[in-house]
């Protein structure tokens, strides 16, 4: 439905309002405004940690003393575990609610219309009002018995399908076996080697959003290229061409012509040089000849197409293009 003006668009669930907390220009959440919009009217705080730029957020203990003094509750976006997984419980760190996405951290597929999918887990005090049905756990004579709970008088009730996408789950779950502890820790070791040494690389080319310690991910910003007429969907669309899938283009919203760059932990140290080089070859192209760069991709099946047109009247279905008739 359409939303009568701002004020309204902001509004979400249960009659509550969406605020924004403001970051400092080192990129973490700024306290003093934090504490200004706490109170007794403040439902919850949702938290990615570490946040989009990749950073951890060092003042957490006190986000979560003074969330949990004004009476919310500490949500976490389990978006960034893939930096910590094995490492560091967001329970731990004083969050209520979380949920983990099984996409990077735990190997699922995202994006292209799904399929997203994944579990979301409470503090104790919170499990009564989980949905039903839960999966509850037995001891019996004969060993354990698993049945499914629907006497939860607190619940929330039942939302939609509660097992969600299954065949994602059980894929999480073979590769969580499969890594076990140890493994899961070397993920998160791994993907914070791998991106703070493409941040080193790149930071010769482009200028980094934030000089603060990078976990998983950073976050460049092409300014530089954009002088010389070239934005940084260019840049992007041009890395095609080289045979990488294109970052991220212009998030977050704070830094201008942003570029996000998250290698997770499974690329090799040459797949690493080369994706340097491929960047340093594009700026090199930026400064040359820039209408190269401008038009790209040139290598790909289709050209640049029409994104406005694409998302607005998509096809979701192909057919082949039938041959017109032979004439002798």
């Amino acid at each position: 439905s359409r939303f009568r003006n701002e004020e309204e668009q902001k509004r979400t669930l249960a009659g509550l309002k969406a605020v924004t907390v403001k970051s400092t220009a080192q990129g973490l959440v700024d306290l003093d405004d934090y504490r200004s919009k706490l109170g007794p009217h403040v439902a919850a705080i949702m938290l990615t940690n570490p946040n989009t730029l990749g950073l951890f957020e060092r003042d957490i203990q006190e986000i979560q003393r003074l969330a949990h003094e004004a009476g919310a509750l500490l949500y976490y976006d389990g978006a960034n575990l893939n930096a910590l997984v094995g490492v560091v419980r967001p329970g731990d760190t004083g969050f209520d609610v979380v949920h983990l996405n099984l996409h990077k951290t735990f190997s699922t597929p995202h994006g292209g219309g799904g399929p997203g999918a994944g579990p979301c887990g409470v503090k104790a005090h919170l499990a009564k009002y989980l949905p039903v049905p839960t999966v509850e756990r037995r001891e019996e004579g004969d060993g354990p018995r698993y049945f499914l709970d629907w006497d939860r008088p607190d619940s929330i009730g039942k939302v939609r399908t509660f097992v969600g996408n299954f065949a994602v789950l059980v894929k999480a779950y073979a590769y969580m076996r499969a890594y076990g502890g140890e493994g899961l820790r070397q993920v998160a070791r791994d993907a914070v080697l791998n991106a703070n040494y493409l941040k080193a690389r790149l930071s010769r080319t482009f200028d980094v959003a934030s000089n603060e310690p990078s976990l998983h991910e950073f976050v460049l910003s092409t300014r530089k290229a954009k002088a010389l007429g070239v934005r940084n969907i260019d840049l992007a669309k041009r890395l095609l061409d080289f045979g990488f899938y294109a970052p991220t283009v212009s998030f977050p919203l704070t830094v201008p012509e942003a570029l996000m760059v998250e290698p997770t932990e499974t690329e090799s140290r040459e797949t690493l040089d080369s994706f340097v080089a491929a960047v340093e070859k594009i700026w090199e192209e930026v400064q040359s000849d820039p209408d190269v760069v401008r038009h790209a991709p040139h290598e790909t099946p289709v050209g640049r197409l029409d994104e406005v047109r694409a998302a607005r009247h998509p096809k979701l279905t192909w057919k082949p293009v039938q041959a017109a008739p032979q004439t002798s």
